[in-house]
């Protein structure tokens, strides 16, 4: 579905930003994706050598970046499993759900920034925005009044929200939750359900001091009588429940208000993790949606479509101890940043953004299943929710050929969760994924029974 259906051009007097870089010649007009199979791409030459120029930013990458790529999730063997040789790394180029490889290959991204973009890349309305607040200066030793309006419209649409602090990514932003709950309370336990981050707080990795997370206790998503065991045992110390509010499904409805329980016998703060489903589940992400409200939470990835920014939002009360600790970021009210988190305020105002995409991946999850069951292919279902799902596979080694076949047929899934729905996501490129899925899936059957 297109944006262009909803939303309209420029906002009456304001200046024009810059013009952006005129789009190639082959990307189509009709949904600024490309068009064809990349023989007239632009971007970097393939050279005399005859190698993959795929693979040989793959191995440049190797050779200056540790891992070869600063986020973890994806480095190669993130993306396609351990040891394989195959498929793009990197991008020259994105626009809607497209993407542009170097070696000039045209996929269709289920990824979508790791969530992080629920619109499109490059939408239009977002990137006027952005362009205007950096053709203005979008920092200086002042912070910038978008800073105040962007807070104020935060606390509209996030149910728990009534001050807000920004920073820079989700780890920061849920390690300042714990920070300002640890200070509220003046208590060091915390009971803690999901993925957080790689911070020293939430990690056990090589390099972390054991005492960084002592205080630290993990339970199972939706265990009641695991969480209800470690706050039992935490006591008097307890100062937090951190949750990620879902986790490949939603939660059930006792198990929150166990933790609302506990968190209020005890003097606790209840923390939801939002940076996946906020601005995607629903603006205020799963405590809208679900109807339960935690006392503090953090926002990021979908809140700015990518652009590198996140909040901590909560009841005023415990966010005021935010001025008896240190949390500070020098950038964290930069103006491009908080001008695209307006831009997505601006769209989801205008149109049903988070309807679109739980109808969206519904039917993302239904051509892969089709395709699934079309093809005969065995160990592998579709899960999770519309607008976050995944493929799960019994065999590590035929999710990796499934991936290398998908993006031979122009789509890139992402390998263990999730896929994520975008409004970028159209007619058009559902009829793509389904045909890629399709021909990938009964590839594999025709090589695992030949």
């Amino acid at each position: 579905m297109r944006l262009s259906r909803f939303f309209g051009g420029g906002k009456g007097d304001e200046p024009e930003p810059p013009e952006p870089p005129e789009p190639p010649d082959d990307e189509s007009a009709d949904n600024g994706a490309p068009d064809g199979d990349g023989d007239d791409f632009d971007g970097v030459p393939e050279g005399d050598s005859g190698i993959d120029p795929d693979l040989q930013w793959r191995d440049r990458a190797a050779d200056v970046i540790p891992g070869g790529a600063s986020t973890g999730s994806k480095r190669a063997a993130a993306l396609y499993g351990e040891n394989t040789v195959f498929g793009p790394t990197h991008f020259v180029r994105a626009s809607g759900c497209h993407l542009t490889t170097p070696g000039g290959r045209t996929l269709v991204d289920c990824t979508m920034a790791l969530g992080s973009v629920a619109i499109g890349y490059a939408d239009e309305t977002i990137t006027r925005a952005v362009l205007q607040a950096a053709a203005s200066g979008h920092v200086s030793g002042l912070s910038h009044i978008s800073e105040i309006d962007v807070a104020d419209r935060l606390c509209d649409v996030i149910p728990c929200a009534e001050q807000v602090r920004f920073l820079k990514t989700g780890a920061e932003a849920v390690a300042a939750t714990v920070r300002i709950a640890r200070a509220y309370t003046g208590r060091n336990t915390v009971v803690a359900s999901g993925y957080f981050g790689w911070l020293d707080w939430a990690n056990d990795a090589l390099g972390v001091p054991p005492a960084a997370h002592a205080d630290v206790t993990r339970v199972p998503f939706d265990d009641i009588a695991a969480l209800e065991r470690a706050c039992q045992q935490a006591g008097s110390e307890l100062a937090a429940v951190v949750i990620e509010p879902v986790v490949e499904r939603l939660p059930s409805r006792e198990w929150l208000e166990a933790a609302r329980r506990l968190c209020d016998a005890q003097g606790a703060v209840l923390v939801f993790d939002e940076i996946k489903t906020g601005f995607r589940l629903r603006p205020g992400g799963y405590q809208e949606y679900g109807t339960f409200e935690p006392d503090l939470a953090a926002f990021g990835k979908a809140m700015a479509n990518g652009f590198p920014i996140s909040a901590v939002v909560g009841r005023a009360a415990i966010m005021e101890a935010a001025t008896r600790t240190w949390i500070s970021s020098t950038l964290a009210s930069e103006a491009m940043s908080l001008a695209a988190v307006a831009g997505v305020l601006e769209l989801h105002d205008k149109a049903e953004v988070c309807d679109t995409l739980w109808r969206t991946g519904e039917e993302m999850m239904g051509s892969v299943r089709r395709a699934i069951a079309a093809s005969g292919a065995a160990g592998v279902t579709v899960e999770g929710i519309a607008p976050m799902w995944f493929l799960k596979w019994d065999s590590p080694e035929h999710e990796s050929r499934f991936l290398e076949l998908a993006v031979e047929q122009g789509v890139l899934f992402k390998r263990g969760a999730y896929n994520f729905a975008a409004m970028a996501h159209d007619e058009r490129t559902l009829i793509d994924i389904e045909h890629a899925a399709s021909t990938a899936f009964v590839q594999l059957v025709e090589e695992t029974q030949g």
